[in-house]
Formats: structure tokens, C-alpha cells, sequence
């Protein structure tokens, strides 16, 4: 078995292995990925300088590796799906995509929403049934859902919210009926077990990466009618603030992840928590040069700031997606 590579990521890996296939075979495999696959892997691509001998190697030899440990029949098999799926997205990813894949039989017309623009897609489903919007917004991935919320009417956001954070499920037969009627859209002209689609954390998911104003708005018309489903999405959402909660360890992975110029910006309407977190786990001088570029960047705007948190945000939550750090905190999972 060939020793892995600590310095590479998953989807750098996947991006090395493509690159030694040749553009045709590449092509192949990259038209059976999703939209947010193809982007992350494309970045990567885009990313890569002097990948050496050694990195090729080491990402060739895992892809053999895996699929030696794949099952006699290979694809199709339901439990081996489910393994993979677990391994690589974690248990609640996973199970979201499985119920997707193995429950919610042909989704084409959502699917294609993933390749729309957010303009595109508030457009599409502005006029439907609030309860049919709160189900694509869970389909769809949170920072997208995000986007098209924003471009939605603002006194229906928060009752698109509840309606996503009260969901428990969809019975396949619904998504397929929505399934079959966004595809006739988009062309311009059963029992079962219900798709885990919805609820407190796809809620909590959406709101993190919508701006600060709006979020605030949504949070208040959801107090105003369930304070405690409101408490509950709040306990579940990540925020600038909960950086305080991260460990040591965690936040020198951020900082290495984040641009100085960002890190300034965010840290001008931070607290003074958040600032010792960062400073401590920074070396003297640049912690000196940080505190240097603080004092003399003058006033910025209030959007600036919450943009640069927002985005750094992005990055913890990404880092935390690919198991190098862990979030702790509101967003993350208790650990033993």
C-alpha cells in the first residue's frame, strides 16, 4: 500500500489523478460530478504548481487501493453506496445524499438547479407553494440556498426558514411529483421512507451564509413565532464569534487558510475574545505585524467587515467538511 500523503487533500488527490488521465478520459469523469464537485476539483487544478513524482504516485496508488477495495459487483450495491458515502461526507452528509441516490429516485429537475445561477432559481420557484420553495432550498447546497434567499421577497424568508427547520422529510412520491414538475419547467413547457430533506441544522446551514442584516431580520420573525425553534437554530448556526471555540490546534490550520488583508478586516469589529484567540496562536512577529496593521487601518465599512468574517467563516466550515479541524462549539459535534 502506497504511504499517503499528509500535505494533500481529498480533492487535491482527485484533481492529481485527473490530471494524469489526459483531457478526454478526464472529461469522461468530471460530466458524472456535481456542480460543487467540479468547482472544488477544478480550483485545485487551477491551484496546482511542481506537483512532483511522489505526489502522482501517491494519489494513483490510493485511487487503486480503493477500488480494489470495492465489492465483487462494484457499483450498485446498496451497503457498499452507504460505506463510501459515510467515509467520505461524514454521517450526516451522507445520509442526505444517500436518501437522494437510494430513496429519492430520479431527481434531474433538481439537480439541474445546481448549475443555475441563484437569480435563475429565485426566479423559477418565486410564485410556487412556500412549502415546495423550503423544499428546494434544503435540496439545494446551503451557500446556494443562501444566495437564492436573499433574492426572495424579504417578509417570506422567515417563514420559509421554520418551514425548513420543521421539515421531517419528504415522501418520495412528493419529490418526484416536484422532480417532474420542475423538469417540464425547465424545458419551458409511492410510499416509502421519506428523503431526509429539512430540519434545525439545514436551516442552520442556510443562515450561515446568509449577510448579517438579513440573517437578523429571519431570526426576529422566527422568535416572534417560536422563540424556541428559533433558540434551536441559533445553537446549531456557526458564527465569527464561536472562532473562540475552536481549539489551538484548529486555529493555526485556519490562520494558514486565511489572507492577512481578510484577517484584518474581520478582526476591526471582532471581540476582544476572538483577538486573543488569533494572537495566541500566531508567532511574535506576526502577531506584532497584525496588531500594527490594526492600529493604523483606518475606519472600515460595517458590509466589509461581516463579508471578510463571513468568509472566513467559509473556510472553517470547509476545513471542518475535510476532517481537518474540528468546529466545536454550536456548530460542531460533541466529542468523547
Amino acid at each position: 500500500m502506497a504511504e499517503q500523503n499528509p500535505n494533500l487533500t481529498g480533492v487535491e488527490k482527485a484533481a492529481i489523478f485527473l490530471m494524469t488521465l489526459g483531457e478526454a478520459n478526464a472529461a469522461q469523469i468530471i460530466k458524472h460530478l456535481g456542480p460543487r464537485e467540479v468547482q472544488k476539483i477544478g480550483t485545485a487544478m487551477a491551484a496546482m504548481q511542481n506537483v512532483s513524482r511522489d505526489m502522482v504516485k501517491t494519489s494513483v496508488a490510493e485511487f487503486v487501493v480503493g477500488m480494489q477495495r470495492q465489492t465483487p459487483l462494484g457499483i450498485g450495491n446498496d451497503d457498499y453506496i452507504r460505506k463510501v458515502l459515510t467515509d467520505a461526507l461524514g454521517d450526516e452528509k451522507a445520509k442526505s445524499m444517500i436518501d437522494r441516490i437510494l430513496i429519492g429516485g430520479s431527481t434531474k429537475g433538481l439537480e439541474s438547479l445546481k448549475w443555475m445561477d441563484a437569480k435563475g432559481v429565485a426566479e423559477l420557484i418565486r410564485f410556487e407553494h412556500p412549502q415546495i420553495i423550503a423544499i428546494v432550498l434544503s435540496y439545494l447546497d446551503s451557500d446556494q440556498s443562501a444566495q437564492v434567499l436573499s433574492l426572495l421577497p424579504e417578509n417570506t424568508r422567515g417563514d420559509l426558514m421554520m418551514r425548513i427547520a420543521t421539515m421531517d422529510g419528504v415522501q418520495p412520491a412528493a419529490m418526484k411529483e416536484l422532480n417532474d414538475m420542475l423538469e417540464v419547467q425547465l424545458r419551458g413547457g409511492a410510499q416509502g421512507q421519506n428523503s431526509g430533506m429539512g430540519g434545525l441544522k439545514c436551516a442552520a446551514n442556510i443562515l450561515n451564509f446568509v449577510d448579517r442584516t438579513a440573517e437578523a431580520k429571519i431570526s426576529e420573525v422566527i422568535s416572534e413565532h417560536d422563540p424556541e425553534l428559533a433558540g434551536k437554530i441559533q445553537d446549531l448556526m456557526f458564527t465569527f464569534d464561536n472562532l473562540a471555540e475552536v481549539d489551538d490546534r484548529g486555529i493555526q490550520t485556519l490562520l494558514r487558510e486565511v489572507s492577512s488583508d481578510n484577517l484584518v478586516l474581520a478582526l476591526k469589529g471582532s471581540e476582544e475574545a476572538i483577538k486573543a484567540k488569533i494572537f495566541k496562536n500566531m508567532s511574535q512577529r506576526a502577531g506584532d505585524m497584525l496588531r500594527e496593521d490594526l492600529e493604523t487601518r483606518g475606519p472600515v465599512k460595517l458590509s466589509d467587515v461581516e463579508a471578510a468574517q463571513k468568509e472566513i467563516v467559509t473556510i472553517a466550515r470547509r476545513l471542518a467538511d475535510e476532517g481537518q479541524i474540528s468546529l466545536g462549539g454550536a456548530a460542531g459535534e460533541a466529542m468523547v
